[in-house]
């Protein structure tokens, strides 16, 4: 017998995506077999799944605390925004259409068959699945034809706890307003609330939970404290980026405007001998840094404009000249080039712009996405690492004759004549703890094993929600799907 819960928020970013992953591992850690579920997500930080396809990050996060192999049943509905009024909408693991959001509203309805076909084929062969909906039930604007929140909880018949984040102040007005504002159907389906990122003594909430419980009937499942080692475990929202200080090595990464899979940033920010520096907008690119990394994008056309209008190809320039390193990741390797053509006009009007010019090497964009998990050596050391491409385009030129990766036995990536400029379609790279120090020359030498970390987190996360969070309550309250 197959059992379901589904946490969902009383706002955005209550920190779903971390109690899934940690209720997973708790569970796991039980001798339970268990399976992350999240009907829709908006993330630009995929991942590549076994079957082929991409999830979002952070469903790829769970199945890894689930002790599951990532697999697109886990997201069936990805949207992947490339303007402020569009998306990709990517459908069990593939890219479906790109529309408007007004136009997906009218159409997101058509796509629960599709949803509960993959939860049902998860919920086959575990013992839980933990199924995390998206910003909040309360957004009852966005009710008709719901597939994310308690339009699937009521389709699937998927009891729901409601999260509080007490962090951002006003908790009790979330949980209890929540209430207010559903319908008696749709509250019907919570059974229960906890409240999460509490700092300080969570004695001094009693009366809080007191109030929250006699306004809503439901019983609390607990209050967690702040977990203080999130930061280790791979982020997914563009907005948890963050700078990190470590050591004297000093990587930049400018933060593009439709920035995408940025989780190569976490294995260097997790390291101690690092320090990653996040750019914003109207700051320039530091002088003293060691490594400029530019990351992917959804839209590399419009990220190319929007890094020159803040004035970083000049600053990119003088680092250049005092020799030091860059590197970019997909988009970022193509804006790296000498040009980048979009002749069927798939980020928008067909055109092709001039690159920043710092790697001989054309991009044409193509429809066709490459989608990929793989092995790969870096050339100069032979030091193996894992990682995968997520990217349309094909990149050639005069700097590609000077490869510095072999993947899947093919040649891969960039580089200048004196290999301080180096490019890659190749995402994951820096999870490998020898290719790690290897690119980085020794300036980020450490004892620390990534992969280990972030076993050792997502087991301290389990074991903090053991204290703090009621699961045998939670076990109590999922239901036979």
């Amino acid at each position: 017998m197959t059992k379901a819960i589904m946490i969902q928020g009383a706002g955005s970013n209550v920190g779903k995506s971390m109690l899934v992953a940690g209720i997973a591992r708790a569970f796991s850690n039980r001798g339970l077999s268990v399976a992350p579920f999240k009907p829709q997500n908006m993330s630009n930080n995929a991942a590549v799944t076994v079957d082929g396809g991409e999830i979002g990050r952070a469903q790829a996060l769970q199945a890894l605390a689930s002790r599951k192999d990532s697999h697109t049943d886990m997201n069936p509905v990805l949207l992947k925004p490339e303007s402020e009024t569009g998306a990709q909408i990517v459908v069990q693991g593939q890219r479906w259409d790109t529309l408007r959001a007004r136009d997906y509203g009218k159409i997101k309805h058509k796509l629960m068959p599709r949803v509960l076909e993959s939860f049902q084929r998860l919920a086959r062969d575990v013992d839980l699945v933990v199924v995390e909906g998206a910003g909040s039930p309360a957004e009852v604007n966005l009710r008709a034809g719901d597939i994310a929140n308690m339009g699937f909880a009521e389709a699937a018949g998927v009891p729901v706890i409601l999260t509080g984040d007490i962090d951002r102040g006003g908790v009790i007005a979330q949980v209890v307003g929540t209430k207010t504002i559903l319908p008696k159907d749709d509250a019907d389906l919570i059974r229960g609330f906890c409240i999460n990122k509490f700092r300080g003594d969570v004695r001094l909430f009693d009366e809080g939970l007191t109030a929250i419980i006699d306004h809503t009937d439901w019983p609390s499942l607990g209050v967690i404290p702040w977990f203080t080692d999130a930061w280790r475990l791979p982020a997914e929202d563009v907005m948890d980026i963050r700078s990190h200080s470590g050591g004297a090595y000093k990587v930049a990464v400018p933060r593009l405007s439709r920035i995408m899979n940025f989780d190569d940033l976490d294995p260097l920010s997790a390291e101690p001998n690092v320090s990653v520096e996040i750019i914003e907008q109207g700051r320039p690119l530091p002088g003293d840094a060691d490594l400029i990394l530019i990351p992917g994008s959804k839209a590399t056309i419009a990220d190319l404009a929007y890094f020159r209008a803040q004035g970083w190809d000049i600053d990119l320039q003088a680092h250049v000249r005092r020799g030091g390193k860059v590197l970019g990741i997909c988009g970022g390797y193509q804006m790296l080039g000498k040009s980048i053509s979009d002749p069927e006009g798939i980020e928008g009007a067909p055109q092709t712009v001039e690159g920043l010019g710092f790697l001989d090497v054309e991009t044409v964009m193509i429809p066709k996405k490459t989608l990929a998990r793989t092995k790969a050596r870096y050339l100069e050391t032979g030091a193996e690492l894992e990682g995968y491409e997520i990217h349309l385009g094909v990149t050639t030129g005069a700097d590609c004759e000077r490869p510095w990766l072999e993947v899947g036995g093919r040649n891969e990536g960039a580089s200048s004549a004196d290999k301080r400029v180096r490019g890659t379609y190749l995402h994951g790279l820096f999870t490998s703890d020898a290719f790690r120090a290897d690119f980085l020359e020794g300036g980020a030498v450490s004892e620390m094993n990534y992969g280990a970390t972030v076993e050792q987190t997502l087991d301290a996360l389990a074991a903090h929600l053991e204290e703090h969070m009621d699961l045998d309550l939670l076990w109590e309250l999922a239901e036979p799907v």
